[in-house]
């Protein structure tokens, strides 16, 4: 792995200033930087092709009140993800920390990394899935980059069409061609870190709490442990926890948890045929009730009601 993509979370300047606490720098210090694990596949969601471009055309005044979660809940992805936004800002958060995005921002999501973002109107762009290879050498943490020049925009938007013209082909050595394009964008990528200004290489205390409780949260998703938990985990108290994510994101830590978990109950629950009680035992929850109580008080909908809509 190139030296140059030992990054941290983000190569854009935040929002704003984020106060910095003596107790939480320690508490950080200690938690850990990587991720060790990730939560294993859940087999009954169907299997996705390896490559994969969709648009991004949606924006927070198109989307029905059926279709809002997909957006702006809490949520990962099984293969490393590119976002290339091409019109359209609002707010992301990733790794439970909160920051802007306009036209012509990328974010790169490796594995399982949490996000959510906020659209401010019509977004438009692409969202590119590669597969979970260490050979394409791809960068181990998440990335958003801005380009200004006109040049790195199309040369990104160019790979990406290249990419979606053999997904969409039926050519001799199209397995392969995907695999040389997907080469090419790793190395682009690879290739613009080094020339980009650095920008908050040491993200402050309440930063590095938030995104190591989210790593937690996505390796330990199914196992229905409380904040409590994850703050003991990390060596702090639930207080300290809530604090980081409020200074990180603007959100406590029990609603980002609530997010991603009741994200991953409706997604169950919408694409696969899982009774109530099996999303219930996979999500952690001591019985199907109170799994249905609490999905109700988070959604205003009841499990079964929910799937109907779909």
């Amino acid at each position: 792995m190139p030296e140059s993509f030992s990054r941290k979370i983000f190569q854009t300047p935040p929002l704003g200033e984020m106060s910095k606490s003596d107790t939480l720098a320690k508490a950080a210090s200690e938690a850990p930087k990587k991720r060790k694990t990730r939560t294993p596949d859940i087999p009954d969601i169907p299997a996705q092709p390896a490559y994969r471009v969709l648009p991004l055309g949606r924006g927070s005044n198109t989307l029905s009140t059926a279709e809002k979660w997909r957006m702006q809940a809490m949520r990962s992805h099984r293969t490393p993800t590119l976002l290339w936004f091409t019109r359209g800002q609002g707010r992301i958060t990733v790794s439970g920390v909160t920051r802007g995005f306009g036209p012509h921002n990328l974010l790169f999501l490796p594995t399982r990394t949490m996000y959510g973002f906020e659209p401010v109107g019509q977004v438009m762009g692409y969202r590119v899935h590669l597969p979970d290879d260490p050979a394409l050498g791809l960068p181990e943490e998440p990335l958003h980059m801005r380009f200004r020049e006109v040049h790195q925009q199309n040369e990104i938007t160019g790979l990406i069409e290249a990419l979606q013209r053999e997904i969409d082909g039926s050519q001799p050595g199209r397995e392969r061609a995907m695999a040389l394009q997907a080469g090419m964008i790793a190395v682009w990528l690879e290739r613009q870190m080094s020339v980009m200004p650095d920008y908050d290489m040491a993200p402050d205390a309440s930063r590095r709490l938030a995104a190591a409780f989210t790593a937690l949260v996505e390796s330990e998703l199914r196992e229905g442990h409380s904040v409590g938990h994850y703050a003991a985990t990390l060596g702090v108290t639930p207080t300290h926890l809530t604090r980081a994510c409020n200074v990180a994101c603007g959100r406590s830590a029990s609603a980002i948890l609530a997010d991603r978990v009741h994200f991953e109950a409706r997604r169950l629950l919408r694409e696969t045929d899982l009774p109530v009680k099996s999303i219930a035992e996979k999500l952690g929850f001591h019985s199907a009730a109170y799994f249905s109580r609490a999905f109700h008080k988070h959604t205003g909908l009841s499990p079964r009601d929910f799937r109907q809509t779909r």
